[in-house]
């Protein structure tokens, strides 16, 4: 399903990920696929209020935690700088889909970073 939100469409998710030689291609590139799928998800689902965008988010927040493995065998790790782009992320899609008042950390609450 395509992404019809403009502002998600332009977005660059993870892009200090990217941009630094410590975090591999390969798995930043699942960090951004699931950042997406959450949005197709949003989209699908529109979810009517906070409660019902959390349970989507907290889902996603799941699928980084499994991720945080891979970024372990290729010699990396969600620190600091990963866990800010992150959550960063999360809250640019809660607000680009009309939840401004999201709290961040109830958007990753089941986060293991």
């Amino acid at each position: 399903m395509p992404i019809t939100n403009q502002r998600i469409a332009e977005h660059a998710f993870l892009r200090q990920l990217s941009a630094d030689s410590y975090f591999p291609d390969h798995v930043v590139d699942k960090g951004r696929a699931i950042l997406l799928r959450l949005c197709e998800r949003i989209e699908a689902e529109r979810p009517s209020g906070l409660a019902a965008l959390y349970a989507l988010t907290q889902a996603a927040t799941e699928e980084f935690n499994l991720l945080e493995a891979e970024f372990e065998a290729a010699g990396s790790e969600i620190e600091t700088v990963a866990r800010e782009q992150i959550a960063e992320d999360f809250w640019f899609v809660a607000s680009a889909y009309g939840f401004a008042d999201a709290d961040v950390e109830e958007l990753i609450a089941t986060r293991h970073w």
